[in-house]
């Protein structure tokens, strides 16, 4: 992929490449319109390709809040039309990559000494480029190295860029600015913190220790000497990227085993921690010596217990199969408010039923087969159904609790993981 030798990094400059976006999906649809008013065909899906082609070409050049909101958006299915989640799956680990003289020009600032002087051999092209930074190897003395370099001016632009690509998610996603503004403020938060690589260094360090008794999970060490703000270094870790590892496994026992690491690790962080790595996607793991290794702790969310309980109560037989318990909870939560008509509470108590029975259905089991199709048909189902729903459209305020943004996304893409491994894991339901 071509190397980017700039990032816009003015506010304005930024605002008119995501304006001029907006203007293009708006010219999309006015095409898209006018082609169906003719031929009276349906042609939504050449709308859907085109705008999403348009969306994340021009978020992968911006990098940041845009190409991050992206990558979170591709891991949920229920969300977004394929042709989404299809382009914005790039965003994960193969956005256009910084020219190598901008990475010099950090490691001057950040650290006084350009790459060369810090270590032997230092690999000027990326290995890896994601939304924040961007991955080069590294070895000095025999010792191989993991550097991850921030693009620069993005932790400046986050505020100013969601601002800027709320109208155009709001447009694109059918969102109101009331259901909309938590999560954005939520997302906020979480990027603000993943452009703190020191922060970064000190949550990968204390999740490992928590982290490392697990059966077949590994991690990285870390080197404060070679860290700042804006770059993180830690070992090089060999072996397959675990979409790689997706691809050419054959080994079903392996891959039951990997998937129940994958499980195991979950379930302890949000179970027991209450502080998770809310990143699940591939690019963040890799396959080695048939052990998982976890690679990136940029995104870490940290639960309040009051939250956790409630959340995790809606799968509580006694409450799940009781429909005024049930009931209750969902107004405690926020999901269902004073406000809405005997009609509404009536559509969103069923709505909000059927999503936590899918959604802890690998709970329900002692043993759950990610491997079995027929459950992640019903997933893609219930999103199309309830995404095309115009009576839930008109009661799309803001619901529940923003918290529940990261942890929704982190259980999507660890099903969605080890859906890819095809996995059969011992799962365990949360002792609340």
């Amino acid at each position: 992929m071509k190397e980017q030798t700039s990032i816009p990094k003015h506010k304005f400059g930024r605002a008119a490449s995501l304006t001029a976006a907006g203007a293009r999906v708006g010219m999309n649809y006015l095409k898209f319109a006018g082609k169906r008013a003719i031929t009276g065909k349906e042609t939504k899906g050449e709308f859907h390709e085109a705008t999403a082609a348009e969306a994340f070409g021009t978020f992968s050049k911006l990098k940041g809040g845009p190409l991050k909101l992206a990558q979170m958006l591709s891991m949920d299915r229920n969300l977004l039309p394929e042709p989404y989640v299809r382009e914005f799956s790039k965003a994960q680990y193969s956005a256009p990559p910084l020219s190598y003289p901008l990475v010099a020009k950090t490691f001057q600032t950040e650290l006084g000494k350009t790459p060369d002087k810090l270590f032997d051999n230092f690999s000027k092209t990326a290995v890896a480029g994601a939304s924040i930074g961007q991955v080069h190897k590294a070895d000095s003395n025999d010792h191989e190295y993991a550097i991850k370099v921030q693009y620069p001016g993005i932790a400046d632009s986050i505020h100013s860029d969601l601002a800027i690509v709320k109208p155009l998610a709001m447009r694109l996603f059918k969102l109101n600015a009331a259901s909309i503004n938590p999560y954005l403020k939520e997302v906020e938060e979480r990027l603000t913190e993943e452009t703190d690589y020191l922060l970064e260094l000190r949550r990968s360090q204390e999740l490992a220790e928590q982290s490392k008794h697990i059966t077949g999970i590994r991690f990285p060490n870390f080197h404060p000497e070679l860290s700042t703000r804006r770059i993180l270094t830690m070992d090089w870790v060999p072996g397959e990227v675990l979409d790689k590892f997706f691809e050419r496994n054959t080994d079903q026992a392996l891959a039951n085993q990997i998937g129940q690491s994958l499980w195991d690790f979950y379930h302890h962080q949000v179970h027991e921690l209450r502080v998770f790595h809310a990143d699940p996607h591939p690019g963040n793991f890799k396959v080695h010596k048939n052990e998982l290794w976890v690679l990136d702790f940029g995104c870490v969310k940290e639960l309040p217990d009051t939250f956790y309980k409630q959340y995790f109560s809606l799968m509580a037989p006694e409450i799940f199969n009781d429909p005024k318990k049930f009931q209750e909870l969902l107004y405690e939560i926020g999901l269902l408010l004073p406000n809405d008509s005997p009609s509404a509470v009536k559509k969103l108590t069923g709505i909000f039923h059927e999503s936590v029975d899918l959604l802890s259905r690998p709970f329900q089991h002692e043993e759950f087969d990610f491997g079995d199709e027929s459950y992640f048909r019903e997933l893609a189902d219930f999103g199309d159904r309830t995404r095309d729903d115009k009576e839930l459209q008109a009661l799309n305020s803001a619901r529940g609790d923003a918290d529940a943004l990261y942890l929704n996304r982190t259980y999507f893409g660890l099903y969605n993981l080890a859906g890819a491994l095809k996995a059969k894991v011992k799962t365990t339901r949360p002792a609340l």
